[in-house]
């Protein structure tokens, strides 16, 4: 019929449209992804009544405009990767693996905001009521004065939100349960996801709250649903880690109000998640001193100085291809590691398989590890530990040369607070470079070639130190 509306299939994987269904999308190549939708909306109750076009104000770049007002959770590490606090009239979209803790994140924070004086609500889709008030009592947070709510029609929650003046925070977990009837798609569908996630940034910019979205992800670990869910909304954070690991990262990727590559660390407890004000104590809690393959990084996440163990593990391989295992850093950037060792440096690794490990469970995007990654795989070939005392930092070149990486005196104060004595750093070579001026009780070693790193740990050209016989 000419009035009836026609179907077509969309990818829930990249949002392809194609008018026949196929078991495999042409536009990014996954299978089984494409589900039928109805290409155009039925009237629902968010229909809007068309509006007559008019002009728009055009202004200058200079104005006097005061810095937006910030809301404080109270959790420090949660206010720092948003760039101290919530912003009202922001969106946040908080995203991460299932059991991760992000539905216990938000409602600590939720709860602290409600016991500031704020009106917070929380609407659940994917739980009940008494689901949340069990985790409330195990969090000791029953006595917050939150409002709560377990609903998933969003026409009904944005009657009610239209109708609370003075809002402070809206909390909706999760973004993929909400869904319209004016869309004839199930709930978590990208129509569904990206009309629901439209309707609540425009809710939150025209009554002023904060809105933040929790949000489910792939086996890829991007957030499911429209990258255009990403781009609608202000800030996108991350909670990684590993369920059997106590550690939890909060990484943000997106802030238009703050710093885009702060971190928050947290512990899972019994009692839910615990800051951690000083997480290069906590990864570094665990170490032990005169192992070989053990070297300690002294890193920059955000504007937070890190210090964190790096550990190699060579193993002799007694035929085929060797094995490369990375875990927390880039497994591409170790084979371009382990190939300028073997051509620049002569120390021979071909013939072992190599085991990476950043411990704690932080990953490291950062290149500035490439001397502390070095520095264990070298101490792993010659079977001499690393200085227990030292911390290394430097960016490797292809020819082996060791470069400069940024707020080294951040990484060297860090180091001396937690009480190393020698850092191994780049040489700077550049004219007119500012002195580098370490902390007291902190001796430089400044080196310019792996050559040098090795030339400390006796390396033989087999890329074994020769054992010492038995007496």
């Amino acid at each position: 019929m000419a009035g009836r509306d026609r179907a077509r299939f969309v990818c829930q994987a990249c949002g392809a449209v194609t008018a026949k269904w196929a078991g495999r999308c042409e536009a990014c190549g996954a299978w089984n992804t494409l589900a039928e939708e109805i290409a155009a909306p039925k009237p629902g109750a968010l229909a809007r009544p068309k509006t007559v076009a008019r002009g728009i104000d055009l202004v200058g770049l200079l104005g006097t405009s005061e810095p937006p007002p910030r809301l404080m959770s109270g959790i420090a590490e949660f206010d720092r990767v948003l760039g101290g606090g919530l912003v009202a009239g922001s969106a946040v979209l908080v995203g991460g693996d299932p059991g991760i803790g992000k539905s216990t994140l938000m409602l600590q924070a939720a709860s602290r905001l409600a016991g500031n004086g704020q009106s917070v609500i929380y609407i659940t889709g994917e739980e009940s009521i008494e689901q949340v008030r069990l985790r409330a009592r195990r969090l000791g947070l029953e006595q917050a004065p939150l409002a709560l709510a377990a609903a998933s029609h969003l026409p009904d929650i944005a009657a009610t939100l239209e109708t609370r003046p003075g809002l402070g925070l809206v909390v909706i977990d999760s973004i993929q349960t909400m869904w319209l009837d004016a869309f004839d798609a199930v709930p978590g569908t990208l129509t569904q996801v990206r009309a629901a996630g439209f309707e609540l940034v425009r809710l939150a910019k025209t009554l002023g709250f904060a809105l933040v979205l929790v949000g489910h992800v792939t086996k890829d670990g991007a957030i499911a649903g429209p990258r255009v869910l990403e781009h609608m909304v202000d800030a996108v954070l991350y909670f990684e880690g590993e369920r059997g690991h106590q550690f939890r990262i909060l990484r943000g990727v997106k802030n238009r109000f703050g710093a885009t590559d702060e971190i928050g660390v947290f512990e899972m407890t019994d009692h839910g998640l615990a800051e951690v004000a000083n997480p290069s104590a906590l990864f570094l809690a665990e170490r032990r001193g005169h192992v070989a393959g053990s070297a300690v990084f002294a890193g920059i996440e955000g504007t937070r100085p890190v210090l964190l163990e790096i550990q190699a593990l060579l193993a002799p391989n007694a035929g085929g291809t060797p094995r490369r295992a990375v875990l927390g850093w880039d497994a591409g950037r170790l084979a371009m590691l382990l190939a300028v060792l073997e051509t620049r440096c002569g120390l021979r690794l071909a013939g072992n398989d190599v085991h990476l490990n950043i411990a704690g469970g932080l990953r490291i995007t950062e290149p500035a590890a490439d001397l502390a990654v070095a520095a264990a795989l070298v101490s792993a070939a010659s079977e001499t530990p690393a200085s227990p005392d030292t911390v290394y930092f430097g960016e490797v070149g292809l020819s082996g040369e060791i470069r400069q990486v940024a707020l080294a005196e951040a990484r060297l104060r860090e180091a001396a607070k937690l009480g190393f004595a020698r850092a191994c750093l780049p040489r700077r070579l550049a004219r007119g470079a500012k002195r580098l001026v370490p902390p007291e009780g902190l001796q430089l070693q400044e080196i310019g070639h792996l050559g040098d790193l090795l030339a400390g740990f006796a390396v033989s050209g087999a890329g074994r130190k020769p054992r010492r016989e038995a007496e």
